[in-house]
C-alpha cells in the first residue's frame, strides 16, 4: 500500500496559546536578534552543571517575548536518561508551560551546536531561531563526538553498528491508514 505524501505534509503549525508563565530574566523582544544575556544565562547554567557534577557540561535555555520560559541542563548521567540532553530538557520544559507540542516564536539558546538527536527534536518543535556558542567540533575534543552518528545515518540500515531488520511493514501500514482516516486529530 502506497501512502500520500501528505503524511510528510502533516507538520502544519499550530498557534501557541497565550498566558506563557513569566520567568525572572527579561528583555526587550528583538526581532531576528540574538540576546547575548540569553547565552551568557545558559553558559552560567552549563557551568554551574560542570561544577555541581549533576551532568555534562552543557545547558539549553527557551525565551518568548523576550523571556525565558523553559531552561535546561544536560542530566544524562544524574536521571540515567540518554536522551536528557540540555536541549531536550528545556525543549520538554517549554512545551509543558506553552501546553503546545510546537515552540512557534521561541528561540532557542543553546551552549553547543545540537547534536542529531537534539536537532530533530528542535526540527520537531519548531523554534523560530536557534543560537548557539560552541561547534560540534569543540565538544568533539571535549570527547563528545557525534560525527559517527551522522555517518550511521549514511548507512543502510542492516549495515549500522547496531543492525537494524526492517519487518513486517504491511502490517503496520494499516497504522497509518488509521491515522489518515481518523477525523478527529491533532496534525503535527
Amino acid at each position: 500500500m502506497r501512502f500520500p505524501v501528505q503524511l510528510m505534509r502533516l507538520g502544519l503549525s499550530v498557534a501557541l496559546r497565550s498566558g506563557i508563565e513569566r520567568r525572572t530574566l527579561k528583555m526587550e523582544p528583538q526581532k531576528d536578534s540574538m540576546s547575548p544575556e540569553f547565552m551568557r544565562r545558559a553558559i552560567a547554567l552549563a557551568i554551574e552543571n560542570v561544577r555541581s557534577g549533576a551532568g555534562g557540561p552543557f545547558a539549553a535555555l527557551i525565551a518568548k517575548g523576550g523571556q525565558v520560559i523553559a531552561e535546561g541542563t544536560n542530566r544524562v548521567t544524574a536521571t540515567n536518561d540518554p536522551t536528557a540532553h540540555a536541549e531536550m530538557v528545556a525543549i520538554r520544559e517549554a512545551c509543558r508551560v506553552t501546553n503546545n507540542f510546537q515552540l512557534a516564536g521561541c528561540d532557542l539558546y543553546t551552549t553547543c551546536e545540537p547534536c542529531p538527536m537534539c536537532l530533530g527534536a528542535i526540527y520537531w518543535a519548531r523554534p523560530a531561531h536557534v543560537f548557539y556558542a560552541s561547534t560540534a567540533a569543540d565538544a568533539a575534543v571535549a570527547g563528545f563526538d557525534d560525527a559517527f552518528i551522522y555517518e550511521e545515518l549514511k548507512r543502510a540500515p542492516s549495515e549500522r553498528r547496531i543492525p537494524m531488520t526492517h519487518v513486517l511493514r504491511d502490517e503496520a501500514l494499516s497504522i497509518f491508514a488509521m491515522w489518515l482516516s481518523q477525523e478527529k486529530k491533532t496534525p503535527y
